[in-house]
Order: structure tokens, then C-alpha cells, then sequence
């Protein structure tokens, strides 16, 4: 899927988190992503993700072809989640635009992960390797249930609740 051609200039603004937050409380999924890169053949691909409480992101890793990832939470308070090879979890940051803080995250290649929106919504800016190729872009892990399965709703409580 192409995106549109883009400005050479480009800003963050709060005009811009409304506009998104607005598709992502149409959206089913309750996120959605605006880019910065002008084609999904475009390298690195930078975008805001703009996440409603209660999303579901799938853990995945990024390791065929091996990308790198890096978050930037620009508003809100989100718990970002490392797993090992069995699913367990192994470290967990609470990202947040308040002081104190850690503000954002980058992780290797092939490094098992997802976050789950703390706040009523979450801004973030992330930064991965292109192209994008639906068909190699992540993997996800046999310990997990993807997105849609009705086990989602309990994965992502059990998570929020090891806080």
C-alpha cells in the first residue's frame, strides 16, 4: 500500500494527534498510523502510532530481514514489554511523556516485544528499517494469540496486571 505523496516538511503537532486519534477511535483496532515516508519502499519508515487504551498489539520481532526499532512516546503512558524465546517476560519499561520518565525505547533486531496503552490514549513515534513487505515485516510467536483471537482481551490484562 502506497501513502500519500508527502510535504518536505513535515510537523508534530497537537493538530495532528487530534486528527489521528480521531481515526483511531473509528478504527476497530483502536490505533492508527499516520507516516512520514512518502512509500512503503522508502527507508527508514517513520510514523506516529496513535493508540487508544484497550489496543491489541500482537508481540512480534523483526528478525528476517533483521530491523531495529526505536519508540518515542510523545504523549501519554504506555508499558513497553520484552519477552524471551518462550514468551516469558523478560523486562518491562513504562514509557511516558511525564517527567521522570523514560521517554522512549530502541531495541535490536530479533528482540521479542509489544506495549499496552496505559493512558486513555498514547502517541508514539516509531522509527524501523524499510521497505515494508507484508510478507517478512514480523514474526509472531506460537505463545501469543494474534490479533482478533478472543484470547487477546486476557493476554493484554495478564500483562498490564504484572505491573
Amino acid at each position: 500500500m502506497e501513502t500519500e505523496k508527502k510535504n518536505d516538511v513535515q510537523l508534530f503537532s497537537d493538530e495532528l494527534y487530534s486528527e489521528v486519534l480521531g481515526r483511531a477511535e473509528k478504527s476497530s483496532r483502536k490505533r492508527m498510523n499516520y507516516n512520514f515516508h512518502a512509500s512503503m519502499e522508502e527507508n527508514p519508515h517513520r510514523f506516529l502510532n496513535v493508540m487508544l487504551k484497550g489496543t491489541y498489539i500482537t508481540p512480534h520481532r523483526h528478525l528476517f530481514p533483521p530491523k531495529s526499532e526505536s519508540f518515542i512516546l510523545l504523549k501519554g503512558k504506555a508499558a513497553f514489554f520484552i519477552f524471551n524465546e518462550d514468551g516469558a517476560v523478560t523486562q518491562t519499561f513504562i514509557l511516558s511523556d511525564e517527567k521522570g520518565f523514560m521517554h522512549g525505547i530502541d531495541i535490536a533486531p530479533g528482540v521479542w516485544h509489544t506495549l499496552a496503552v496505559l493512558s486513555e490514549s498514547a502517541v508514539c513515534f516509531e522509527v524501523k528499517a524499510g521497505p515494508y513487505q507484508k510478507t517478512d515485516d514480523k514474526e509472531f510467536p506460537d505463545w501469543a494469540p494474534r490479533e482478533g483471537d478472543p484470547k487477546c482481551g486476557q493476554f493484554l490484562d495478564n500483562l498490564i496486571s504484572s505491573l
